[in-house]
């Protein structure tokens, strides 16, 4: 029996897609960190929200940041939360994004970017399960699985000292790449019926699929910005 020609909000039918397919349920039954690797707009975010949906933590917070053009300073508010009055604007204690995705998922997305200080706090917690808010003397637990996407090659970004080699293992237990959509053969007459149908029937207009003229053109396209 193939695969399904979904997962979640996933879409597509060709070889590259069906090899994802059958990795997700097992990543999905695994409780052991994942890093989603591809290039800008394959859906790496939606990988991680399947993932998290499928998963026993299913129940618990799914919770997503974006690493990228965030301050060390910021990024470890979000994360880790603050007291009150620990910096000019902090009116109010914060619980911060890890407490807020207890017993669930939390996401960092564009990892690649995150300021490399920050880098040595997050693998700190990672390692014991516990964080520190920023103004605060208290250690907090907290249990909350971690995938993190890049479309850095963190490798390289590791062998030029970009990125922290601790961190790259620790977050890389298992790695998901997903192929640009150029490499993904006819799933671009897939996803482009998929828009149509979902935005004629938003606009109320009676169009029904993609002519031969126009499944050419998309299939000729190289698509730089991939499903996005």
């Amino acid at each position: 029996q193939s695969p399904p020609r979904a997962f979640g909000e996933l879409l597509g039918d060709s070889p590259a897609m069906h090899r994802i397919y059958a990795q997700l349920p097992r990543l999905a039954d695994s409780d052991a960190s994942v890093l989603v690797t591809g290039e800008s707009g394959t859906g790496k975010e939606l990988v991680a929200r399947s993932i998290h949906d499928h998963s026993p933590r299913a129940r618990h917070p799914y919770v997503a940041i974006n690493c990228a053009a965030m301050s060390e300073t910021l990024l470890e508010s979000e994360l880790f939360g603050h007291m009150r009055g620990a910096f000019t604007d902090a009116r109010q204690d914060r619980k911060g994004l890890f407490l807020e995705a207890e017993g669930g998922t939390l996401l960092l997305d564009e990892i690649g970017d995150m300021p490399a200080a920050m880098q040595v706090k997050l693998l700190r917690a990672l390692e014991e399960n516990r964080l520190r808010p920023v103004g605060s003397d208290r250690e907090v637990p907290f249990n909350v699985r971690v995938i993190a996407a890049t479309h850095r090659d963190l490798e390289t970004a590791v062998e030029e000292e970009r990125f922290r080699a601790d961190l790259f293992y620790r977050i890389n237990v298992i790695q998901l790449h997903l192929p640009p959509l150029r490499a993904r053969g006819t799933d671009v007459l897939l996803l482009a019926k998929h828009f149509v149908e979902r935005f004629a029937s938003k606009a109320q207009r009676p169009i029904e699929g993609v002519d031969e003229a126009a499944a050419e053109r998309l299939l000729a396209y190289s698509w730089p910005g991939n499903i996005r």
